[in-house]
């Protein structure tokens, strides 16, 4: 099997889009700027953070429920899991808020 190399064919994002274009699909824009948005909204960023939060906590008493359960140990693993889960959750934040570089 032959690669191309970027010859005659063109480039592997010329070919994307122009498939994307017979089959009726838009390319995807690469960020708010290009495709005319402005960008999430507030009340989006703040459900985003509240879901974030929430989850990981969800996520970490289940676990550590789920060991404690296992293992006979009730509640020293959850006490252990819901400070690792508000770190994680805290954590996605962070990310999620966070400057990105570059801008």
């Amino acid at each position: 099997m032959k690669k191309d190399k970027g010859g005659a064919d063109g480039s592997f994002e010329d070919r994307l889009n122009a498939a994307r274009g017979k089959q009726g699909l838009d390319p995807r824009p690469k960020s708010p700027k290009d495709s005319g948005g402005t960008g999430p909204s507030p009340m989006g960023i703040g459900l985003r953070v509240g879901v974030e939060l929430v989850s990981a906590m969800v996520v970490a008493v289940a676990i550590g429920y789920g060991l404690d359960w296992v293992f006979g140990t009730r509640p020293i693993l959850m006490v252990v899991f819901v400070p690792l889960g508000g770190a994680a959750g805290v954590l996605n934040v962070w990310r999620l808020l966070a400057p990105k570089p570059g801008r």
